[in-house]
């Protein structure tokens, strides 16, 4: 094993309290020690570990060690946890530094962070990529997928880290019979943006059109609306269909194949390094970090 050392935040917390602060305190650690190791694992659990690794993936600009997340299904102190080869795998890719991003390593998988999603509550493998490769497989040895890794600009600068400010961000889950008139009073000047779960790539119930005048009282209120896919696998193409394309024609912008999990963490990155919403809105389009395929 290669030497590690541990640093333990007080209080522990159950991951479903995480938080922009704790987000904030995993990145500063890692910032603060970062010449001192080759790589990080962060112990997390699995309820918003896909949360927090794609908040790392873009709150750690200029990364290049590995930042690998990992945590267990069952409790370490059980005798059938999952954790102890969990955190084997995750401190030999930490050190091995073969990867330079925030990845999830579970059940013998490497995930790219910011393309993950936990899949499952009670199964080993809690977790996927479903539209991105896996970094590396671990079983006898372990496998990179080299084609899959981030490579680092020549040009990058050295680590910066850009902590995330509390800020007003919604997420909206479009189902059957959804009353769109329940959000209205939220579309105020205090949002600053809202994710949209849609269904296929991107439709939503026309309900009498009664969603697109709440959006575009949004938009003209500044609210910042991206549009994401209730599927696991595809991508937002906004217009593709008669039941997407007023969407776009009010100021919605599409979240391609993010996750909702990328698409939140991202929102937190791009008005906390302090950019225009109209540079934040056509930003959500463009690849900052492997988060999208353009």
């Amino acid at each position: 094993m290669p030497l590690w050392d541990i640093i333990e935040f007080d209080v522990l917390l159950d991951s479903s309290n995480v938080g922009v602060a704790e987000w904030n305190q995993i990145g500063r650690a890692i910032f603060d020690n970062y010449k001192n190791y080759d790589g990080f694992v962060v112990l997390h659990g699995t309820d918003t570990m896909a949360y927090s690794a794609s908040a790392m993936s873009f709150m750690l600009q200029g990364l290049e060690k590995p930042v690998v997340f990992t945590g267990s299904q069952i409790p370490l102190c059980e005798i059938r946890s999952d954790g102890l080869q969990n955190i084997f795998n995750s401190v030999c890719i930490a050190a091995e530094g073969k990867v330079r991003e925030v990845c999830i390593c579970f059940s013998g998988q490497l995930l790219r962070g910011n393309r993950s999603v936990k899949l499952s509550s009670d199964q080993f493998v809690a977790f996927e990529s479903p539209n991105y490769p896996h970094l590396a497989d671990a079983g006898i040895r372990i496998q990179y997928n080299e084609a899959a890794l981030e490579v680092p600009h020549p040009d990058r600068a050295e680590l910066r880290l850009v902590e995330f400010r509390e800020l007003p961000i919604g997420v909206i889950k479009v189902f059957p019979g959804i009353q769109f008139s329940l959000f209205e009073g939220i579309m105020t000047e205090s949002l600053k943006a809202v994710v949209l779960e849609t269904f296929g790539s991107g439709n939503i119930p026309a309900s009498g059109n009664s969603l697109l005048p709440i959006i575009k009282k949004a938009y003209e209120h500044g609210v910042i609306l991206t549009v994401c896919s209730q599927c696991l696998q595809g991508r937002v193409s906004l217009g593709t269909y008669e039941t997407s394309r007023g969407l776009s024609e009010v100021g919605a912008v599409s979240g391609a194949d993010m996750t909702t999990e990328a698409a939140v963490a991202k929102l937190y990155y791009l008005f906390s390094s302090g950019y225009s919403k109209e540079k934040i809105k056509e930003l959500m389009s463009c690849n900052i970090c492997g988060e999208l395929t353009e």
